[in-house]
């Protein structure tokens, strides 16, 4: 059981237990202090409610629970704890949180009270609601002087909060289902929390335009309540079990597959020139080197970089955090100079400002950065006839509150990270909710412009909420973290496939789902499921699609895209199980040959129906 642990998430480490607590035809989960998965009949009615607390970097201070007592009647159910959160200052926040709930909605409350002056970004409630069946929807929002604002759901991703002063929020579960869903004890706001890929919309206790970090006073005490009722018609029907095999509904399209980049780092330029061969294995054709002068990068990184496109073979593009410290013809011409005594040639320039990686929430001053027309400039008269790409460095999010002028650029490229807010595994699948809409979002707001998306891994390369990205020395599941175990296993290799699906249809030039070497990389360490220096499971993910890129896209629909995604390329289908229960998939006729791909493809019975293993990606022949 235990290689079995590490060969689907590259860690023994378990996640906690849950408890699925049931009454009348309410049901919800129970898991580390937090409530998930509120469920009416089936269908889901809240993705979680969790009293959270994060630091003055936005980092999680996790829970130390004590007390816990569980008790279930026939009326119905309470829970109560005690939650201990430690800021990084050694302040303790204790909170006592119950939770109660009966056949027609539940009652969560937090009393809570620091031993010192605590200093946080945020403590409190976070209401999860889905975004699946919700987007684009009609909603009514309450607010605090009882005004009822009559709205819908945002359907493309809101850069800034769509509501605020929220004290009740109702909305249609289901046909004959509604929920009533109440806040007290502190002013809360929505943010559309898709713009981190989160598959959900996130109402959360005090409003970002006021200063952060702030203190939480030693001694002083404060209760947050949160409360959810359900109005159901009579005859509201319950949602499908699940059980039937899943199915799928093929689409053809005039869409091509992109070609495959690789990320480079110069801390790991070593590991990167041992591991040459293995982007060839999996047919990558771009390198995206990394360049940042205010990390101390300089010509010697380049001149690694020089070294590995000249033995590969591979397009460059040089990703330049410019520093913006001096006039950006000085900064410009003397990048272009160290490129050109490392030897490096370029296919590509991508531009981003360094003080764009770090994120500008709702009411905060934008940091000081010259205008991005002069910034595009600059690079042309320095790179001149070498194309240029602009966007973030970092992730969607900021791209949609700052957006670059698509019209003086090439191509617009974002990468996105799936654990900036949670990182249990549940929640890292659920983006594939919310990234759908991202790039559908990018779509809309630069039209037929060229677009990349990468490098995006699991694991966080940067904080732009913070001063650095979480280090995880245990290889926990952790947010913002820069090394993350589940990268190393089958998980990872289901995660890459499932992204790749995902965006498939959008159009893109260049998909980088990896680096060469290191945390983010394609080869294996020790400890690992893979042997040190063998290809971890997810290159052999990617080599499937190298192998495919220009291949024309096929759209797959699931019935149950919340366990099956997949995609068409050619004369195959690949379909990536995104769950740890084994799924059935019923295909349309007997299939010529299945193979596990992430498991060095061992070959699978090819009947009518195939069984993805828990987290198996699966290559598929009509």
């Amino acid at each position: 059981m235990n290689d079995d642990l590490l060969r689907l998430y590259g860690t023994y480490e378990r996640e906690p237990e849950s408890l699925t607590l049931f009454t009348g035809d309410l049901a919800a989960e129970f898991q580390d202090g937090n409530l998930r998965g509120l469920r009416f009949r089936g269908h889901e009615v809240l993705r979680a409610v969790s009293f959270l607390v994060r630091d003055k970097d936005w980092g999680t201070c996790g829970a130390e629970i004590s007390g816990l007592t569980v008790d279930e009647t026939e009326s119905g159910f309470s829970i109560a704890y005690r939650a201990r959160f430690t800021a990084p200052s050694g302040a303790v926040l204790e909170c006592d949180i119950v939770v109660s709930g009966r056949p027609d909605g539940i009652v969560l409350s937090a009393d809570c009270v620091s031993d010192g002056d605590f200093e946080t970004a945020r403590a409190g409630f976070v209401v999860l609601h889905p975004v699946v069946g919700v987007a684009g929807e009609p909603v009514e929002v309450r607010h605090s002087d009882g005004h009822v604002e009559k709205s819908r759901w945002p359907e493309r991703i809101e850069p800034w909060q769509p509501f605020k002063d929220i004290a009740a929020i109702t909305h249609r579960v289901a046909p004959g289902i509604a929920a009533v869903t109440q806040f007290a004890g502190d002013v809360f706001e929505m943010e559309d929390q898709r713009n981190w890929t989160d598959g959900s919309y996130k109402t959360y206790v005090r409003p970002l335009a006021l200063p952060w970090p702030y203190i939480l006073p030693k001694g002083e005490r404060f209760r947050q309540c949160v409360s959810v009722g359900i109005e159901a018609e009579e005859g509201a029907a319950a949602a499908p079990d699940g059980a039937q095999a899943v199915t799928l509904r093929l689409t053809p399209t005039e869409v091509r597959f992109p070609e495959i980049g690789v990320g480079l780092r110069p801390e790991c330029l070593g590991e990167e020139r041992t591991a040459l061969c293995v982007l060839k294995t999996i047919g990558a054709r771009h390198l995206i080197a990394h360049f940042d002068p205010g990390a101390g990068h300089g010509v010697e990184a380049l001149k690694g970089y020089a070294e590995i496109a000249e033995r590969s073979g591979l397009k460059v593009t040089l990703e330049f955090a410019l520093p913006c410290k001096r006039p950006l013809g000085e900064e410009m011409t003397e990048i272009a100079a160290f490129v050109r005594q490392a030897g490096l040639g370029l296919d590509t320039l991508f531009v981003c400002p360094s003080v764009d990686r770090q994120s500008t929430p709702p009411g905060s001053q934008w940091p000081d950065c010259p205008p991005l027309p002069d910034v595009y400039a600059a690079a042309r008269k320095a790179f001149p006839g070498i194309r240029l790409g602009g966007g973030m460095m970092s992730y969607f999010t900021e791209l949609n509150r700052k957006r670059v002028p698509g019209d003086l650029l090439d191509y617009v490229s974002h990468c996105t990270n799936p654990i900036v807010h949670a990182a249990d595994d549940l929640s890292v699948m659920q983006t594939f909710e919310a990234l759908r809409f991202v790039v559908g979002s990018v779509r809309a707001i630069y039209r037929g412009k060229p677009y990349r998306i990468g490098p995006s891994t699991i694991a966080m390369r940067q904080n732009p909420y913070g001063s650095a990205t979480k280090e995880n020395p245990a290889g926990s599941r952790i947010p913002m973290a820069n090394v993350d175990p589940r990268h190393n296993g089958a998980f990872g290799a289901a995660w890459v496939l499932a992204y790749a699906a995902t965006v498939a249809t959008a159009g893109l030039e260049v998909l980088t789902l990896s680096t060469l070497a290191g945390p983010f990389g394609l080869v294996a360490g020790k400890g690992e499921p893979a042997a040190g220096g063998e290809p971890r499971p997810l290159a052999h993910v990617l080599a499937r699609l190298g192998a495919l890129s220009g291949a024309s896209v096929t759209a797959v629909e699931t019935s149950r895209p919340d366990a099956v995604l997949g995609l068409g390329l050619d004369d195959r289908l690949l379909l990536a199980n995104i769950t740890r229960e084994r799924q059935r998939v019923a295909l349309a006729g007997q299939p010529r040959a299945i193979w596990e791909i992430a498991a060095d493809r061992p070959e699978l019975p090819a009947g009518r129906q195939v069984v993805l293993p828990p987290y198996g990606c699966v290559e598929i022949l009509p």
